[in-house]
This record gives structure tokens, sequence and C-alpha cells, in this order.
């Protein structure tokens, strides 16, 4: 109840934060935010849950922008049908991940090299063919109306992410309280014991990167209204499989709030970064890498974990009081 309750106060807080904000600049900031804890969402099923740990989720994200694109640019189709139908795609490309990487038994760093093929792949793919608009991308029609998933301010993304977001949020509660997320967990921690005792570590696996895959496909999706372009190198390049692995590490893998808590943290510590350093080159990359070396050397389990830690601590100094 207490997960619950504090996913109900998350929303509560956020609903009012559009009109209050004077500055389109912390809008878009806290938008960017959300979506990159929608993200974070997707890779924590199955990366912390599942411990499976890949490092290819653009592939599933590339292909639910793609599949939205495509339908509007090449095909004329409607953008809530592209919505609709990117969870689809990113989850069947995410099955055919899964189905060949689990079926040979591939794990650990096996598997994250593995993810990072396709999505390699996929991007020299995008870059070839002919209805992806090859390297130059494809560029969706601007025509701003809700029916063609598209707003005159950043006002109607923030309340889609954050709708997303909350609904990822509730998935992942039930996946932390269902018999699913159990035996996810114990494939997790020890995939041989789970093997023995029954369960069934391959389908738990696959069913886990398909709900993973379909995430990071809705991601994409909505990337793709946010800002009406796909390119390969911005679908299925290393950026977004970089921060949907580190938003869940940093914020604490296979919980509900570590997303959302690392999303943020991975976003103030970059505003903070260009304010004092400015607009250098691959400043981003280099101030995650430190935070990632941070985080790992002294708070292995994420900043949820600090926060249990000094939870624990002053209930401890209260009863002793």
């Amino acid at each position: 109840m207490r997960t619950l309750a504090g996913i109900a106060l998350f929303g509560l807080v956020m609903l009012p934060l559009p009109a209050l904000l004077a500055s389109q600049v912390w809008l878009n900031f806290l938008v960017m935010t959300l979506f990159f804890a929608l993200l974070g969402i997707a890779w924590n099923v199955v990366g912390g849950y599942g411990g499976q740990f890949s490092f290819g989720h653009a592939a599933f994200f590339g292909t639910g922008a793609y599949c939205a694109a495509v339908l509007q640019a090449q095909l004329g189709l409607a953008a809530w049908l592209g919505f609709a139908l990117a969870p689809v795609a990113g989850g069947a490309v995410a099955g055919v991940v899964g189905f060949l990487s689990f079926r040979y038994g591939l794990r650990g760093s096996y598997f994250a090299l593995v993810t990072l093929a396709f999505a390699e792949v996929l991007r020299i793919l995008a870059n070839s063919a002919g209805f992806t608009g090859g390297g130059s991308g494809l560029l969706i029609k601007l025509a701003p109306g809700a029916a063609n998933l598209q707003f005159a301010d950043r006002s109607g993304f923030y309340y889609l992410v954050l709708a997303l977001v909350i609904a990822g949020l509730l998935l992942s509660l039930w996946i932390e309280r269902s018999r699913f997320g159990s035996y996810l967990v114990a494939v997790r921690e020890n995939e041989d014991a789970a093997r023995a005792l029954g369960v069934d570590a391959f389908a738990i696996k696959l069913r886990a990167i398909v709900l993973s895959g379909a995430i990071a496909g809705v991601a994409g999706a909505v990337y793709a209204q946010m800002f009406l372009y796909v390119d390969p190198g911005l679908a299925f390049g290393p950026t977004m499989s970089v921060e949907a692995l580190l938003v869940p590490i940093v914020g604490g893998m296979g919980t509900v709030f570590g997303p959302v808590l690392g999303s943020l943290a991975l976003h103030l510590l970059s505003e903070a970064g260009r304010s004092v350093l400015g607009q250098a080159p691959g400043l981003n990359l280099a101030l995650y890498g430190v935070l990632l070396v941070i985080m790992v050397l002294f708070l292995p389990d994420g900043l949820v974990g600090l926060l249990r830690r000094v939870r624990r601590r002053f209930l401890r100094g209260r009863a002793d009081a």
C-alpha cells in the first residue's frame, strides 16, 4: 500500500506543475526527465527485475520510433495507429532478440553484446533502406492537434508522458507483487536453482524482454511525435541504450521508483554541467561516466537504496531516543 500511495502522491504532485512553471525551459526539462524515466522503466523490467543486462535497448526504441514515423510519413496513416502499433513492433523485435539469445543460453556479457549487435544491425539497415529515408531520416508532417498526436506546446506531451510513466510505475508494482515477478527475480538471483524448482526460465525471460521491448517501443513513438523527425543515428544509436540502462542503475535497479529518481538525477547533473562548463562536446557522457563509477563504488543499490538506509537510520535514531 505504501508504494501505491507513493505513486498516487507522485501523480498529484506532478499534475499541476505545467500551470505553475512560467518557463518553457523547465517544462521541457520535466518532459525529457519523464521521457527517459519511461525508457528506464522499460529497461528495468528485463535488466533490473530479470538481471538480463541489455546494451541495445535502442533496437526496440528505434523500432517503435520508425513504426510511428513510417506509418505517417510514408503511408499517410493516423498518428494514433502508429502509436498503438509501436509497442507491438518493439515487442516483436525484442521477442526475436530474446528467443535467439535465451534459446541458446546466452547470459551476462554475451547477452549484452548480442543486444548491442542487434541495435547496430538495425541502424545499418535503417541507414540503407528506402522506406526509412536512409541516412537522411524521416520528417513527420507538422499538423498540430490531439488527433495527430501533436500539441501546441510542451504541456500536451508532458501529460502524455506523465500518464505513461504512471502506467509504467503501476506495471512495475504489479511485477513486484505477481507470481511472474517472483519467478523473474528467482531467475535473476540464481537461474539454475530456479530451474531446479520448476521455473521455466526461458519463458519467463522471454516474456520480460517482450514486455520491456513494448514499453521501449512506446517511448520511441513518443519521441517521434515530440520531435517529428527520426534518423538511424537517433533511433538506433548508442545514446538511447546508454540512457536506458544508466537511469535505473543510478536510481536503483529492480525498484519501482528507481527509474524516476535516476532520470531526475542524471538530468539535473546534465543541466548543472551545462551551466558550469557550457556546451562542451561529449560533456554528458563524461559526467554520466563519473556518476556511474561513483554509484558502482559507493551506492550499488542506487538512490533508492540510499534513501532506504537514511530512513532506517532515522527510525532507529527515533527508537533509541
